[in-house]
């Protein structure tokens, strides 16, 4: 049992299941990320650990006990949403005090814990403004030290950086990090952003039509999908549909052309499967030791900047693999034949 449990939580609207048999077990001082696209259920799941929404079925349970009954300002939660909600009539200062005056906090403490959560975001000389004065990122940072200044056991962030520009959202991705690392504190952040919950994130919860499709750490889901919608959603990744022949060793034919995988697939002679694998793990050229090889006519090359494109027909199925722009490097002329090589245990089967 983690210290943030979601315990086969269900949701529905009217007919509409949002969230279906949603379980994880989340530890203390853990940062996981929600990812997913828009209508998944991830805020849906994100507002049911808030108490904003009511769940179907199911239990919630922060340090042991079960909240579901709890109202959501007796859960010692802090939330940051996407659209800021500061108090435009309310300086700075008086946002990050807000949560500590409603609890009735003393005077003085009020004042000490301002000051350190500006100085903690690194706006220490901003405290008499109002929002209206101040930037969308900053905005951001005082939205994020009223949620931490109550010191909440969880903090929820609902795609809290989706309304900034791109240099701002990878700066303030890095402040965030280090503020939760800092404080230890239980964080679930929700964002369709990929780069955003692979760089910042212990876990993720790759969620699809309301379950979780797929739980790992960064590293897992991006190199080890488990089904091809995890597959599709996360980076680039080609994928191939084969027919098994010989399940034992791994054996299955793509594109008219045999491929000896070396593993068991667990899947019965004639099965259809697919196959996937980065760009960046096939090559150009014959086959090495406990690699596997497929020839391949070149369609085209790409000049993407750090990297050089080439995308190739294999049996009417277009694969891409990326080759490091050196100079003086050789791409292979438009309708050649190549033959494409990439680790064995680099190409995945996936599941629906």
């Amino acid at each position: 049992m983690g210290f943030l449990d979601l315990d086969r939580l269900e949701k529905s609207f009217n007919e509409t299941r949002v969230v279906r048999d949603f379980s994880l077990s989340v530890e203390k001082g853990e940062f996981v990320s929600f990812l997913g696209p828009s209508g998944c259920g991830k805020t849906t799941t994100l507002r049911m650990i808030a108490g904003f929404e009511t769940p179907t079925s199911g239990a919630i349970r922060i340090g042991g006990q079960d909240v579901v009954n709890v109202k959501p300002n007796r859960r010692n939660i802090g939330m940051v949403f996407q659209s800021y909600a500061l108090f435009p009539n309310l300086t700075v200062a008086q946002n990050v005090a807000f949560g500590l005056k409603v609890s009735g906090a003393p005077r003085d403490r009020i004042a000490a814990r301002v000051d350190e959560m500006l100085a903690m975001i690194g706006l220490p000389d901003l405290g008499g403004r109002y929002p209206f004065q101040l930037s969308g990122g900053q905005q951001q940072r005082v939205a994020l030290a009223r949620a931490l200044a109550p010191a909440p056991q969880v903090l929820l962030l609902d795609e809290p950086l989706s309304a900034l520009d791109a240099q701002i959202r990878v700066s303030l991705r890095s402040e965030i990090r280090a503020i939760q690392q800092k404080l230890g504190i239980t964080t679930i952040y929700v964002t369709h952003d990929q780069e955003e919950a692979l760089s910042m994130s212990d876990r993720i919860v790759v969620m699809h039509k309301g379950i979780a499709d797929q739980v790992g750490t960064p590293s897992e889901i991006y190199n080890s999908p488990a089904t091809r919608f995890v597959a599709s959603f996360i980076g680039t990744l080609n994928q191939v549909d084969a027919v098994v022949e010989d399940p034992a060793n791994g054996t299955v034919e793509v594109g008219g052309q045999r491929l000896v995988l070396g593993r068991a697939l667990g899947r019965a002679r004639g099965a259809r499967v697919a196959l996937a694998v980065r760009p960046q793990a096939l090559r150009i050229g014959a086959p090495g030791p406990g690699e596997v090889g497929l020839s391949a006519r070149v369609v085209e090359t790409q000049f993407l900047g750090a990297v050089q494109r080439i995308v190739v027909d294999l049996g009417g199925a277009p694969l891409s693999l990326d080759a490091f722009n050196r100079a003086g490097a050789h791409l292979p002329q438009t309708g050649s034949q190549v033959t494409l090589s990439a680790a064995a245990e680099d190409v995945l089967v996936l599941v629906d």
